[in-house]
């Protein structure tokens, strides 16, 4: 399956305010060496709340470029609203995406019926495998288990990036959903338990430091070899929760600059990682063995 195992929610490298190609076209390659099964540029961790449209046309476009067609790449396409998701989704499908993740509208709150249609308005605008991404933390709405199943039954909706923290939610989702509909964990400290109950992998934050371990966890938890994925997570476990002292992509680009990976820079309204966090931060990749 295609679209099955770690991928990487890659960061957005800035300098000088700037999209920064080289370190980006490096990031990919480190990424790709250590066996990552999947690159996503502009996620959320990619920082696309504060890239213009052109830049994010451009981060994609360059992806696919860099990356050439050696894994997957899942554009990341989503808005509040659903004209600019389509612009973006046709874009990504245009320079040569593999497939598209799209976040439900933020801010604006719709209703299960306005989710429903905004996918679907998507799917019905372009042909390209749409995963759909729930994320109730960050867009202050929950994509419910029954507004996914009908989702399922749409031609190119493949599957879902799920972050609600709910093991019920996911369980349900692939109870009710289409048969083969894929479930992605979008949490990097339950992906192990997600692939459990079924799901097929994940859209990580981690694999970003660390994407050796991230590739070989869930490869291991594809093949059934529970023992080798549970060590890989509590070998990992300390990241999972030091990459999120303050908020996504923060600590990762301050964990990058640690690991001589580039920059730390992010734009307003982010800003670097505080001081207080820097000693956790810097023993949990020392923990983890990234350090």
């Amino acid at each position: 399956m295609m679209f099955s195992g770690s991928f990487v929610a890659i960061v957005t490298p800035f300098s000088k305010g700037k999209f920064d190609e080289k370190t980006m076209a490096d990031l990919i390659e480190f990424q790709i060496a250590n066996g990552t099964h999947g690159i996503v540029p502009c996620g959320t961790t990619g920082e696309s709340a504060t890239l213009s449209p052109q830049e994010h046309e451009r981060v994609i476009a360059a992806t696919i470029e860099m990356v050439n067609k050696r894994v997957p790449v899942i554009a990341g396409t989503g808005s509040n609203s659903t004209d600019e998701a389509i612009t973006f989704t046709q874009h990504a499908k245009k320079a040569g995406a593999s497939g598209a993740l799209l976040i439900t509208p933020y801010y604006n709150k719709p209703p299960q019926e306005g989710l429903y249609r905004h996918f679907e308005s998507v799917a019905k605008s372009v042909d390209l495998p749409l995963i759909l991404y729930n994320i109730p933390g960050r867009t202050s709405i929950n994509m419910l288990p029954s507004t996914v199943a009908r989702l399922s039954q749409i031609d190119g909706i493949i599957g879902i990036k799920e972050g609600s923290g709910s093991l019920q939610q996911v369980s349900d989702i692939i109870a009710q959903s289409k048969p083969g509909f894929l479930v992605l964990s979008g949490d990097d400290p339950l992906t192990l338990p997600i692939m459990a109950i079924g799901g097929k992998g994940v859209i990580t934050v981690t694999a970003n430091v660390a994407p050796k371990d991230m590739a070989t966890m869930v490869s291991a938890a594809l093949k059934g070899d529970y023992e080798k994925a549970r060590a890989l997570h509590y070998k990992l476990s300390p990241l999972f929760g030091a990459l999120f002292l303050e908020t996504n992509p923060i600590p990762v680009k301050a964990a990058l600059a640690m690991i001589g990976k580039g920059s730390e820079e992010v734009r307003l309204p982010l800003t670097p990682l505080a001081q207080e966090f820097r000693p956790k931060l810097k023993d949990a990749l020392t923990a983890s063995g990234v350090l």
